[in-house]
């Protein structure tokens, strides 16, 4: 049961991370659920990560002689450890894409009666509130009326809220104009301040969802077990389609980038984010675990959210995306098939110079991590000289559950 308080003062007896959760309470937390494969994976992947049972090398100062074990990340996308230097990496790769234009943030946002579903059919749901949003976007945005132009769009998928219940959403970075579809002339967004009205865009993503939607109903592409609670009648569904219709779905654009640099940060920002970091965990007490979040509700107040252990691991897991589920998705002028020779087009008709250059393929660890975050790891935690020069390669050891 959901504790919240903002008396997070009060309950910082032992602070923990994510990894120590899962080595404590994951057993209790398979028992009590079924966890599916990819969050098993999932699991074995946090207590693992950066532990001596993934390997690793044993490193030492050639100034002094200490020594210091490193052990290899888990790499998985869902481990709050391992999303630091792929977001740098991913943010500078960002820079080539760029353009010095105005950038608008719209977030479309699937109503909570479609939770069970999701959870029943996530990868044909999470494809279709992909394709639905960016079908949506485009064809606004290439009626003359609204602007006569395709788009340069990145989509990011999110499926939590503060609280970790689900909140299935899309964030949609979109330039602020595109270009013409004869390819001629570059077409500025008609206000710098204002992309597309968002009253059309929320009607459009909900009939456009929703036809799509009964076309995988009718198809038999939402089937699940028979035995299942998830599979719906037929009655069930056009209860479902009925509701669905009646809301008024939400589609929020938020103000404009100031610049290509907020844009940047915030890219880099969200599309690494997992539902929860090791940040936001206050204390692990009691079989419990307390967290902070923000209350949008009121007035984006922090507040600390106090969940029991098995529950907590449970809402957490409800945001593994499945195998090989791309989270970040680019379209229109940034897709990957077109995006070098758009991208040039518009840099001429724009009169800017061309992309950055990359750094190179064969950069080193050591290099990069230092280039992008100022950090040397090669110099000596110990008396801060160095370098610190690999040893002996250790081998993967069995994990201590003790």
């Amino acid at each position: 049961m959901a504790v919240p308080s903002t008396r997070s003062a009060a309950i910082r007896e032992s602070r923990a991370d994510l990894a120590s959760i899962v080595r404590t309470y994951g057993v209790a937390y398979e028992d009590a659920h079924r966890p599916s494969p990819a969050q098993r994976a999932v699991l074995r992947a946090l207590v693992r990560c950066r532990t001596a049972a993934l390997g690793g090398h044993l490193d030492r100062c050639d100034a002094c002689g200490a020594t210091r074990p490193v052990y290899n990340s888990c790499r998985n996308r869902h481990c709050p450890q391992c999303q630091s230097l792929d977001q740098a990496k991913w943010r500078e790769a960002q820079r080539a894409v760029l353009l010095p234009i105005p950038y608008f943030h719209v977030v479309f946002t699937l109503p909570h009666a479609l939770t069970a579903l999701i959870r029943a059919h996530p990868r044909r749901l999470y494809s279709l509130l992909f394709q639905t949003v960016v079908e949506t976007l485009q064809q606004v945005a290439r009626d003359p009326k609204h602007l006569g132009a395709e788009l340069g769009i990145t989509a990011v998928l999110h499926t939590w809220g503060q609280t970790l219940i689900d909140h299935i959403h899309l964030h949609c970075i979109v330039t602020g104009g595109g270009l013409t579809l004869d390819g001629q002339r570059w077409k500025p967004s008609k206000r710098p301040d204002f992309l597309f009205p968002v009253r059309a865009l929320s009607k459009k993503f909900r009939g456009k969802f929703l036809a799509r939607l009964t076309t995988a109903y009718d198809d038999g592409q939402l089937e699940g077990d028979p035995q299942s609670d998830s599979r719906l009648s037929r009655s069930e569904w056009m209860r479902l389609r009925a509701s669905l219709r009646a809301k008024k779905w939400v589609v929020y654009a938020k103000p404009p980038f100031a610049g290509a640099e907020q844009v940047l940060d915030y890219l880099a920002r969200y599309t690494h984010r997992i539902a929860l970091s090791n940040e936001r965990i206050v204390a692990v007490r009691g079989n419990q675990v307390s967290f902070r979040y923000k209350d949008y509700a009121h007035g984006s107040a922090y507040k600390v959210m106090t969940l029991a252990a098995v529950e907590f691991l449970r809402r957490f897991l409800l945001h593994v995306v499945p195998p090989g589920f791309m989270r970040v998705r680019h379209y229109g002028l940034l897709a990957n098939r077109h995006r070098a020779a758009k991208l040039a087009r518009c840099r001429s008709l724009l009169a800017v110079a061309s992309a950055p250059l990359l750094p190179p393929d064969n950069e080193s660890l050591v290099d990069c991590i230092r280039r992008l975050t100022g950090i040397d790891i090669s110099r000596c935690p110990v008396c801060g000289g160095g370098p610190m020069r690999l040893i002996e390669q250790l081998a993967p050891a069995p994990l201590d559950t003790s």
